[in-house]
């Protein structure tokens, strides 16, 4: 999702904390080196605080799940996939219904790209540090706020996309999960809401990626 309120269906088609408990010593150097580097100088994110109660998830155990969706499929009015019955079930949609229109049945036919992904992140138990949302911007301002973008591709690294090639989160037009940097300016992603309505593994060149959000991986 783009843009919110009345602008859902359209703006979707193309295609969120702190705890107070310590962090492990051994889990901080562990997820080093998916922190921006600015981040690393500034303050140790938030978010490691969460990983340090949930569930030993590694990248390759999320991306399973990732890929393990593809080829689910939206119904012709571009939505009914359970991705879409979940997050209108969560209470994250409770909390962002009044900015996407007004009512949780907006959701059901709308593009569906972060769903996905956060979909994704609750299966895999890290949602709290992987975020929850249908709108990629504020998906992506809530890994700034936590310390966790960057311009790095990794492995299980959430990505964001701006098809102009813009760097400014406020453009972002779709979102989908890293695979691998392939080394030749491109990344390979599993994405949901392609643009022929699937879950689908895709190439796509650095130059759109507008960055990356890191969720702290605890395996």
């Amino acid at each position: 999702m783009r843009a919110p309120k009345t602008l859902l269906r359209t703006a979707l088609i193309t295609g969120i904390l702190a705890a107070g408990t310590a962090v492990p010593a051994t889990m901080a150097a562990a997820h080093a080196e998916t922190l921006p580097a600015g981040a690393q100088a500034a303050s140790v994110s938030p978010l490691m605080k969460k990983a340090a109660s949930l569930p030993k998830v590694s990248p390759e155990q999320l991306l399973k799940i990732a890929q393990d969706q593809v080829g689910v499929s939206e119904n012709a009015n571009g939505g009914g996939t359970k991705f879409h019955e979940w997050y209108m079930s969560s209470q994250r949609a409770k909390e962002t219904v009044a900015r996407d229109g007004g009512h949780v049945n907006a959701y059901a036919n709308a593009p569906w790209c972060d769903m996905f992904v956060s979909w994704v992140g609750e299966k895999a138990g890290l949602r709290p540090v992987l975020g929850w949302d249908a709108y990629t911007v504020q998906h992506a301002k809530w890994f700034q706020d936590n310390h966790r973008w960057g311009n790095k591709a990794t492995p299980g690294a959430v990505v964001f996309f701006d098809w102009n090639g813009g760097k400014n989160i406020y453009g972002i037009d779709h979102v989908g999960l890293v695979v691998k940097d392939n080394g030749d300016g491109t990344i390979k992603t599993v994405e949901g809401n392609t643009g022929n309505g699937k879950v689908e593994i895709r190439t796509r060149p650095m130059s759109q990626v507008t960055g990356f959000g890191y969720p702290v991986y605890t395996a």
